[in-house]
């Protein structure tokens, strides 16, 4: 049998890759070939557009995380510890990328999103529906606080979209100042922002 061609996944990651470096408008169809090194015409065979490719890559990113949200957001972690557990975990991640390219590139949802949003629908929708996931596992984590008494009441989805748009404000505002420092304090931030009741047992 013939050696089977990794080319597609190539571009997924080199499409993501240049997007969240440099912007989807910035980025061409012959730069992401370039990157990944494969042929154009081997581009179009996998992929229709550059949008295509772009909404395949960022849906492959997400399921590709999703066993490190898992593990943050398991049920067998108190429900406050799952929110710092996400926060310290993007303090690190951007950190670690600011220290090997001297940027802090933020979150590839939200740079790509609003940039692209009033111009592809397709692209807007996934990653609305990747956020949506996301925002699912704050929300299980709030209610579970919540029952342990340690976030006030209060429609848990809501609070989850609320505390989401500021997590990622402030993973915004680290990317325009370009300091990952900013982020270090930020599972604090995110649950002051929620008001919780922070035993020690948790902060510790």
């Amino acid at each position: 049998m013939g050696r089977t061609s990794d080319a597609s996944e190539r571009l997924m990651t080199a499409a993501l890759d240049l997007m969240w470096e440099e912007s989807y408008g910035a980025v061409s169809i012959d730069d992401i070939c370039q990157r990944a090194k494969v042929k154009k015409g081997s581009f179009y065979y996998f992929f229709p557009s550059k949008s295509d490719l772009a909404v395949a890559a960022l849906e492959r990113s997400s399921q590709a995380q999703k066993t490190v949200w898992d593990d943050q957001f398991s049920t067998a972690r108190p429900p406050l510890e799952r929110m710092r557990a996400r926060c310290d975990y993007t303090y690190r991640k951007q950190a670690d990328i600011k220290a090997r390219t001297g940027k802090v590139l933020g979150c590839p949802l939200c740079s790509v999103g609003s940039e692209i949003c009033n111009q592809d629908e397709r692209i807007r929708l996934k990653i609305q529906q990747i956020l949506a996931r996301n925002s699912k596992y704050w929300e299980s984590a709030i209610r579970d606080a919540q029952i342990a008494g340690l976030i006030g009441a209060g429609d848990p989805a809501a609070k989850a979209r609320c505390v989401l748009a500021y997590y990622e404000g402030m993973i915004t505002q680290a990317r325009i100042h370009n300091d990952a420092e900013m982020l270090r304090d930020l599972g604090d931030q995110v649950l002051a922002h929620l008001h919780a009741k922070c035993p020690e047992a948790q902060v510790a």
